[in-house]
């Protein structure tokens, strides 16, 4: 079963549109690997965190920044599809 990615946000601090972006980058490269990728309103002021199903992968508070997209798409990359391709997005080296 394909997995689905979780991105939590805080909808008071207006994140929604951040969400919604990364959510478009996902789905636009991910698009048979993944079974869809979820806009989740948190209820915790301050929130922004990414699941791989139920595996946490990015929280903002934690990590002390939001994702770059690139950096999140290399984090989904290596979770459902190790060997596929980014392009100019993939890591170096």
């Amino acid at each position: 079963m394909k997995p689905v990615i979780t991105i939590e946000y805080c909808p008071k601090c207006g994140w929604m549109l951040r969400a919604a972006y990364m959510a478009q980058e996902l789905l636009t490269t991910f698009t048979d690997d993944v079974k869809g990728v979820l806009l989740q309103p948190s209820e915790i002021n301050g929130r922004y965190t990414i699941f791989y199903n139920d595996e946490k992968i990015f929280d903002r508070k934690e990590d002390g920044h939001f994702p770059d997209i690139k950096e999140l798409k290399q984090q989904v990359r290596d979770k459902v599809n190790p060997y596929k391709s980014l392009g100019h997005s993939d890591k170096k080296g």
